[in-house]
């Protein structure tokens, strides 16, 4: 495959898993404001774009006492995944 086509495929998975994490922490943050109306218009957006990927974590980490810890391992799961990202992207580029 060509260089730049690798390039761009990296940069554009790199950028969208750092998009997405941005999204998750926003969506976490508006969970603690449930009852002003601003953050549950914007909770209503953001779920249908979140929801799916942190209840793949919410089935192995049921919320417990009203906190759910699944968002802090659906976080480290995406850091680990665009870390390998990136470590891909640098080892094809320098050939190792």
């Amino acid at each position: 495959m060509d260089s730049s086509i690798t390039q761009l495929i990296f940069q554009t998975l790199s950028a969208f898993l750092n998009i997405y994490l941005v999204l998750l922490f926003v969506r976490i943050l508006l969970s603690w404001f449930q009852s002003a109306e601003w953050a549950m218009s914007a909770m209503s957006f953001l779920s249908p774009i979140t929801d799916p990927y942190l209840n793949i974590f919410r089935s192995i980490i049921p919320p417990l006492g009203g906190i759910d810890f699944s968002a802090i391992l659906a976080i480290l799961a995406l850091q680990f995944l665009s870390s390998a990202i990136d470590s891909l992207y640098v080892s094809s580029m320098t050939g190792f």
